[in-house]
């Protein structure tokens, strides 16, 4: 019997098709987990904790102009997450779309969930307020499945490298 309610269960997921859409209060657990399991299964050069995620959270719920939480919801169910963060860029006259984090749940993978966010962003829906002039993400050089997909996509990488000092850091 328990075979059959397995088999039912991953008939089910397979004919679900998930959509992103904005994130809810009230799934900040869910998010919380999904983070910490993307910076788990992709180690950070700094440490990401729990309150600095939900801090996150809380920042995009009060200041939505700094940027904003998608879901990939699943029939009801969270089984992804994208951090969209807003950049005004002077070169490209116009308001960049930052995908700072984007993760699905194993068993969701490879279902067109990242052609589909980035479709959203584009087109201006609920995802995003109104048409980025780019979308820009980061990606493990490691990860060539997602580098494959995003140059299908029409990402490139930049000319310029990308630097960063962290607040408080020490002239040499």
């Amino acid at each position: 019997m328990l075979a059959v309610l397995a088999i039912l269960a991953m008939l089910a997921m397979s004919m679900t098709i998930p959509m992103w859409r904005p994130a809810r209060e009230s799934e900040d657990d869910d998010l919380v987990e999904m983070s910490l399991a993307l910076y788990a299964d992709d180690p950070p050069t700094h440490r990401v904790t729990e309150a600095q995620t939900r801090e996150t959270l809380a920042r995009f719920r009060r200041e939505p102009v700094r940027g904003r939480v998608a879901v990939l919801d699943a029939g009801g169910e969270a089984v992804g997450y994208a951090f969209l963060v807003s950049f005004w860029s002077n070169e490209l006259a116009g308001e960049v779309c930052i995908i700072d984090e984007l993760f699905v749940r194993e068993g969701w993978r490879s279902r067109g969930s990242g052609s589909r966010l980035i479709e959203a962003i584009d087109a201006g829906d609920i995802l995003w307020p109104g048409r980025p002039v780019a979308l820009e993400l980061e990606v493990s050089p490691a990860n060539v499945r997602a580098l494959a997909l995003y140059e299908r996509l029409g990402f490139e990488i930049k000319r310029n490298a990308t630097m960063r000092r962290k607040s408080g850091g020490v002239a040499r």
